[in-house]
This record gives C-alpha cells, sequence and structure tokens, in this order.
C-alpha cells in the first residue's frame, strides 16, 4: 500500500512559516511521574509564550487519550504506541512553524528516543520534571496512586509499572523545589538562550 502514497511538497516552507512567527519550530516533551508536575508546568509555559507573542500547542496526556488515543490501553505496547501517534502530530505541528509542548508520563525511553530521531536535529527538547515517587503519591490529585497501591489499578507508572528516567536531558527540573513560576522560566530561558525566540 505505501508503493502507492507519495509525499505532497508545500509551497510554503517549514522556515518560512517559522519566520513570520518570529521562532523556531521545536518540541517540549515534558516527562515524568504520574503527579509529577508536567501538566501544570507545560501549561504556565504555553502562558508565557503567549504573552511574548508566539504560536503553540500543546497535547496532553488525559486530552489525547479522549479522542487520538481513545482506543489505546496501558500495556506496554499501547503505551509505545500513544507515544508514537503524538510525536508523528507533533511533528506535523513542528513543520508548521509551532512551538509544540507534550506533557505525557511517556515511561519508556527508548519510546522517547523514537520520538526524538523523527526531528531534525536540536528540535526535541525532553524536559524532565524530577519530582519523587513519594512527593507525587501526596500529592495524588486524580487518587491513582492510592487505586494502584490497594490493587485497583494495574500497570501504573511507578507502582508496578517502571518509570525510565532520562539519562542526558536537555532540561531538569526539580519540582519539589520550585515554584511552577520559577520551573517555567527555567524552559524560557532555554529557549532564549538557544535562539528558539528571536527577541
Amino acid at each position: 500500500m505505501k508503493n502507492n502514497i507519495t509525499w505532497h511538497s508545500q509551497g510554503v516552507s517549514k522556515n518560512e512559516k517559522s519566520s513570520i512567527k518570529n521562532q523556531k519550530p521545536c518540541i517540549l516533551w515534558f516527562t515524568g511521574l504520574s503527579g509529577s508536575g508536567k501538566s501544570t508546568i507545560a501549561n504556565a509555559v504555553e502562558c508565557k509564550l503567549y504573552a511574548r507573542n508566539r504560536h503553540t500547542s500543546l497535547l496532553d496526556g488525559d486530552n489525547v487519550r479522549h479522542n487520538l488515543c481513545k482506543d489505546l490501553g496501558f500495556n506496554h505496547s499501547d503505551r509505545t504506541e500513544n507515544i508514537r501517534r503524538v510525536g508523528e502530530v507533533a511533528k506535523l505541528m513542528t513543520d508548521n512553524g509551532l512551538i509544540v509542548l507534550t506533557a505525557f508520563i511517556s515511561p519508556f525511553m527508548q519510546d522517547r528516543n523514537m520520538v526524538r530521531e523523527i526531528f531534525n536535529d536540536n528540535e526535541f527538547i525532553e524536559i524532565f520534571i524530577d519530582t519523587p515517587l513519594e512527593e507525587c503519591e501526596n500529592r495524588d490529585t486524580k487518587g491513582l496512586y492510592k487505586k494502584a497501591r490497594n490493587g485497583e489499578l494495574k500497570n501504573y507508572t511507578g507502582i508496578d509499572s517502571p518509570y525510565e528516567s532520562p539519562i542526558n536531558p536537555e532540561i531538569i527540573i526539580a519540582n519539589s523545589k520550585v515554584t511552577v513560576d520559577e520551573a517555567s522560566d527555567q524552559v524560557i530561558n532555554y529557549l532564549l538562550e538557544n535562539k528558539f525566540l528571536t527577541i
């Protein structure tokens, strides 16, 4: 079937689309345990980018599970497919000049590397929200850790399914030691220092 598919070139290039936005496209990949603060920090970063008149899109793990990936479960292969789909959608968005923010547990290093490989050099920015499991359990805003500890929820990351911490992420945020404002500034500063944003 793939032999009958041809890539359709577009008249406006990726560089042209991003240049009118005064930004370089990239993907900000927030990873960490459930309750670590991924979505909260990603949202704060997007708000700060909006305040700078930047063009963004935010993909959140729970939201994507309501539509694009609603047919997937939480076993290993389904988690991998979930991340693959998100990576491909994010790639389409960066090809249109956007800064894409994603907030996914994405527990497996191999899956995160799979997404990194589909992006151009330096476009994939891995942001490890390094919050201790104990702190995440204390927050437990959705009550999921309690269910996992009681055996009501299987394959829960950090309890009976592993989380593989990034070895060399572009950004590490120790989220038990900083405010949301400080954490989001850390990401904005990285984008400025690496010229993803033009002042």
